[in-house]
């Protein structure tokens, strides 16, 4: 578990308490069973019974039990609590390191695998630190220390007594190989597509019902469902006989047969008293139980290597850096200067883009679909760093702008609008906590939000996702007042009114242009009224600038702009 020792290095010191008390109460957990061998000696012995013996015997049994209960439960205990400490770890540093990586980088992965790591994946640490230790200390152990008692009694017996073990054993191996590991790595991709799956569909089915695509929507779910039953069957059948296998050289019965078969031959040919054949009796049991728990602890181990490397993935994404020394804009003019940029080596998405956006204008960026529009407008809040060339902001590289300032100054609605499990007047002021109810409400009005949250159960404080659920346009009229309410001097909007009604979108439009001013806006642009409104009109094909200027003037050159408007927005 490569990635295991750096993540589990704090801890080292707890978790090796937990192997040394383990390890004590394994032993002492044999004492019980060499009393009842040692009872059955005396009591079968020729002549009366050492009455002190037995007792003494007795006693030793007894407080071997009670060590036992008092070490493994101490151990218990401390895995626990450090298996605790452990998960919160690991959930701390995810989300740190989530609150240090690109917003970009979020867009580039889906939902149900982010989630899968920070939940699933840091829960599955718990049997490899609460329980894995115990199993495999009394896997090994238990039978040292047994074999090494069973010696003493008779070797021949002793070695006869290890061909289960030794036939179980040989069966792990085989659940290494590297088929093995390829099946249980599909079985965890499986698994994660089925999570995004749900989550998309849930995040989606208001929309897919109301357009009546309900069962496209279940083709992804199904398809998801699908293969992870294959894998699941691949790997299940790969196990199925090493499994089978396992079990039935570890069974109490074929112990039992393989110690009696081998004992009675010693006993029948004189070389072994027959009292001494209790004890194989008694501790061969105890030599296969640890060693089939090894088998769990085994794959507890490995599911918790597969996890913890996800995990390692994820601290591992570097963060988006911060100058050592920020520097403050002067005034809220942006410039985009010889900008490139490819979320993959090789594959420009943006290629060589030049742009200024002065104050109080409307830039709005027009293109076909693919052509790198939504690329653009995420590198002003910082989304991405741009992999050539750069964005400044009040002639300051965004890089040496600390991230509060730069979210102080820019602000963006995008069409794919989140809102936070709290209440509406929290999610409204999320860029300004200290904002008073009153400026809540004027910046709800504006974005003709506000009658509509009065209806809501508990009005402002009606909590969103658990007392009430918003449609996607109320929802986006909510950032819309969000944005307001932040008055940031540069603005990017994602085509705000996507979910928007004609009468709706009219009273939002009136409510953006209190925001113009001596704002710098930047504007994804589908529909005409919005094109028309702009003082820039930038159009993008294959990542380039291929036109730029006002709406009326590109409309006379009669070119590629033209050909787009005339298309109602429309690629060819």
């Amino acid at each position: 578990m490569s990635t295991t020792p750096g993540l589990l290095r704090p801890h080292l010191g707890s978790f090796a308490a937990v192997v040394i008390l383990q390890v004590i109460g394994a032993v002492a957990g044999l004492a019980p069973l060499l009393a009842v061998v040692e009872l059955g000696r005396a009591l079968l012995s020729p002549g009366p019974a050492d009455h002190g013996r037995v007792w003494f015997v007795v006693a030793v049994g007894a407080v071997g039990l009670l060590v036992r209960l008092v070490f493994t439960a101490a151990s218990s205990g401390i895995g626990h609590l450090l298996d605790g400490r452990v998960q919160l770890e690991f959930r701390r540093l995810l989300a740190a390191r989530l609150g240090q990586v690109p917003i970009g980088w979020f867009a580039r992965r889906r939902t149900g695998e982010l989630a899968k790591v920070v939940g699933e994946d840091v829960s599955a640490v718990h049997p490899f630190i609460a329980h894995t230790p115990g199993e495999l200390v009394s896997a090994f152990v238990v039978p040292l220390v047994s074999l090494v008692y069973l010696f003493t009694v008779d070797w021949r017996l002793t070695l006869i007594t290890l061909i289960p073990v030794a036939l179980a054993v040989a069966h792990v191996p085989l659940m290494m190989t590297a088929s093995r590991l390829r099946e249980q790595k599909e079985f965890d991709a499986a698994m994660g597509r089925i999570s995004n799956s749900v989550v998309e569909f849930v995040r989606g089915i208001s929309v897919v019902k109301a357009f009546g695509g309900s069962g496209r929507a279940h083709r992804a779910f199904v398809t998801a469902t699908d293969e992870f039953a294959d894998s699941f069957y691949r790997w299940v059948h790969g196990l199925s006989a090493i499994a089978a296998g396992m079990q039935l050289a570890l069974s109490p019965p074929f112990v039992l047969l393989v110690v009696l078969v081998g004992g009675t031959a010693l006993v029948t040919a004189g070389g072994m008293a027959p009292a001494d054949l209790l004890a194989f009796l008694v501790l061969g049991l105890g030599l296969t139980a640890p060693v089939a728990a090894l088998g769990h602890g085994f794959d507890d181990m490995q599911a918790a290597r597969r996890a913890v490397g996800r995990i390692g993935d994820v601290l591992a994404v570097p963060p988006l850096p911060e100058p050592a020394n920020p520097a403050v804009p002067r005034g809220h003019r942006v410039e985009l200067r010889g900008v490139r940029f490819g979320y993959e080596d090789g594959h420009e998405v943006l290629r060589g883009i030049d742009l200024v956006l002065e104050p109080g204008t409307v830039t709005a960026v027009v293109g076909p679909s693919g052509s790198g529009k939504s690329t653009l407008v995420r590198l002003l809040p910082r989304f991405f760093d741009p992999t050539h060339g750069s964005v400044a902001l009040g002639g300051v590289d965004l890089r040496e702008l600390d991230a509060r300032e730069l979210y102080r100054t820019v602000s963006f609605v995008f069409q794919d609008t989140s809102l936070l499990r709290a209440s509406v007047a929290e999610n409204i002021a999320l860029a300004v906590p200290q904002a008073g109810l009153d400026d809540v409400v004027r910046a709800a009005r504006l974005a003709n939000i506000h009658d509509r949250i009065l209806e809501l159960p508990r009005g402002y404080d009606t909590v969103i996702g658990t007392q009430a659920w918003l449609s996607g346009g109320e929802a986006q009229r909510i950032s819309i007042a969000r944005a307001l309410l932040a008055d940031a001097p540069v603005l990017v909007l994602d085509e705000a009114t996507a979910f928007a009604d004609p009468r709706t979108e009219q009273a939002l439009r009136r409510a953006l242009a209190t925001l113009e001013g001596e704002r710098t806006v930047l504007v994804i642009a589908h529909r005409m009224e919005t094109i028309a409104d702009a003082d820039t009109v930038v159009m993008l094909e294959d990542g380039a600038i291929v036109e730029r200027g006002g709406p009326a003037e590109l409309l006379a050159r009669n070119e590629r702009f033209a050909e787009f408007w005339s298309r109602g927005g429309q690629a060819r």
